[in-house]
């Protein structure tokens, strides 16, 4: 997968084909304003699991991206985590998937049985997006942190269902309903995945989401900006 990206990358540099998904039509407003004059395919998939693998197969049916990227927001988990910060998946898994030990006793928590217990992200991506820390959009206003990215059907409104998913993952940076969704289906499509969310609430922070609903009335457009610098350098 990564010298299959790399190869095509260096055949084509100004013809990749890149691909993001988003959720919801805010998410969608956001990036489709920030990518309005590019060749950057923008969807929407829908919320929750479901809706990504389909939105995600649909695009490498009918675009046949080179890479693809979830983008849109997320509630985020650690001291050093800031609404409006940017987090960059290392790795992915599902915190409501449970397998069982029953005729496999190797299987995780959150791991698909016979698939891989954490979804890595592209390698080249993700050096790519190692860089874009250190551009100048980068600012004292927002961060960029790399980790692990949960995802669930789940929103996570409440400080206890957060501690309950944190208790399973401490390492996690990220909670979201769509990204793994979307790693799962590319690993199976063998097509170069990560994840760019923008955390609008720190769910063990706030009381009844409330940090979520202001986000969308704060949110900086660097936010977004900083996807499309990461695109920018690929």
């Amino acid at each position: 997968m990564l010298s299959t990206f790399r190869n095509f990358a260096r055949r084509n540099p100004k013809n990749m084909k890149i691909g993001i998904i988003v959720a919801m039509d805010k998410e969608l407003r956001q990036l489709q304003q920030v990518f309005r004059d590019s060749e950057v395919l923008v969807q929407k998939c829908g919320i929750g699991k479901v809706n990504a693998a389909l939105g995600a197969q649909r695009m490498i049916n009918e675009f046949r991206p080179d890479c693809i990227i979830s983008s849109g927001c997320a509630g985020g988990n650690g001291d050093d985590i800031q609404v409006q910060d940017i987090i960059v998946s290392t790795h992915l898994t599902y915190h409501d998937v449970y397998c069982g030990r029953a005729i496999d006793d190797t299987t995780q928590y959150g791991q698909v049985q016979g698939l891989p217990a954490r979804y890595p992200a592209d390698p080249h991506l993700l050096e790519k997006a190692t860089a874009v820390a250190n551009s100048s959009l980068i600012t004292h206003h927002f961060s960029l942190h790399q980790g692990l990215i949960v995802t669930g059907d789940w929103f996570v409104d409440s400080k206890a269902k957060m501690a309950e998913i944190i208790g399973k993952f401490p390492d996690a940076k990220a909670v979201d309903m769509e990204s793994c969704a979307i790693a799962q289906t590319c690993y199976i499509n063998h097509v170069p995945f990560i994840s760019f969310r923008v955390i609008s609430d720190i769910p063990l922070r706030d009381t009844d989401a409330s940090q979520y609903h202001n986000f969308w009335d704060t949110v900086a457009e660097n936010s977004f900006q900083v996807t499309k610098t990461f695109v920018e350098s690929l």
